[in-house]
């Protein structure tokens, strides 16, 4: 018997050994072995509910942050993307389905004449991603907008969480890892279009001025250390420009690891041991990945994480 004949009839879409290099900004990494894209959030509840527990399953988003080995993903990889994008608002409360990108987000709370979300711009990927690692960029972050969280555990029973509850911390909550959000109210405030806009606009341009562009990367490779900034300990080892094949650190940005065009997945991830290893050699910091790997080894044995 198949995985696919084990996996509960739904109204969305399944797709067998699909590439996942399509669904991941490095553009980099092996097949799943099923991919499901949910019809909406019923729907996903109710494959929860009905999918044998012994199936692994991995929630994934736009892939901004996400490394995927080469040997693929076993079980069912969940892309929450097509059939979760709604965005609406009621007074200064925002909710947002978790495949909405969070650029597009900021700019519907802008248009709305809502203040307080427009980090979000600033920030690749969806709200999922967002809530999962409470990301944040130019002075805000997910747990400071965030007023609950909605989703699924893995049996498929209905969640609200607040930011105390998955304790959102700098990069990091502590929510299960077989939790899957479908929706997050965010707390904005009413203010003014047109300097929300300016703001909006001022965060694209120095992303833009200090960021790779145009190329393959996963966003920031590494959380910074305290009291520090990770790309300072690594420029400071000597790591700028470092490759490993296809896979070098960005010469513009050297927390960013970039795909200069046939990098595997080994590649990225070995450079990014190799940086690690020589900022501590350095006496820097142990700095711990901030991009989520996963996945098997390139011989399809390896170790799932």
């Amino acid at each position: 018997m198949s995985l696919l004949d084990r996996l509960p009839k739904v109204r969305g879409n399944y797709a067998e050994q699909a590439s996942m290099a399509r669904h991941t900004w490095f553009g980099v990494g092996g097949p799943a072995d099923v991919i499901f894209c949910p019809a909406d959030a019923s729907d996903l509840g109710a494959f929860l509910a009905a999918c044998p527990l012994d199936i692994p399953i991995l929630a994934v988003g736009a892939g901004s942050n996400l490394l995927v080995r080469d040997g693929g993903v076993a079980g069912v990889v969940i892309r929450v993307t097509e059939g979760l994008k709604a965005i609406s608002h009621e007074g200064s409360v925002v909710t947002a389905q978790t495949g909405a990108l969070d650029a597009e987000v900021a700019r519907y709370a802008a248009k709305a004449g809502l203040a307080g979300l427009e980090f979000l711009i600033g920030i690749p990927g969806s709200i999922g991603g967002g809530l999962r690692m409470n990301a944040g960029a130019y002075g805000g972050e997910f747990k400071n907008i965030v007023i609950t969280a909605h989703g699924f555990d893995r049996q498929g029973n209905a969640i609200t969480a607040t930011p105390a509850d998955i304790g959102m911390a700098y990069r990091h909550t502590d929510a299960p890892a077989d939790w899957i959000f479908t929706s997050a109210t965010l707390q904005a405030t009413q203010g003014d279009t047109s300097k929300i806009k300016a703001r909006m606009k001022e965060i694209v341009a120095s992303r833009g001025d200090a960021q790779p562009r145009g190329v393959r990367t996963g966003g920031s490779t590494f959380a910074n250390p305290d009291g520090g900034k990770a790309w300072q300990e690594i420029d400071r080892a000597g790591c700028r420009g470092l490759c490993v094949g296809g896979a070098q650190v960005s010469e513009k940005h050297c927390n960013f690891l970039i795909n200069t065009g046939d990098a595997t997945a080994s590649d990225i991830e070995t450079l990014g041991e190799n940086v690690r290893a020589r900022v501590t050699a350095n006496g820097g910091p142990d700095l711990r990945w901030e991009i989520r790997r996963v996945g098997r080894s390139d011989d399809s044995k390896g170790a799932v994480s």
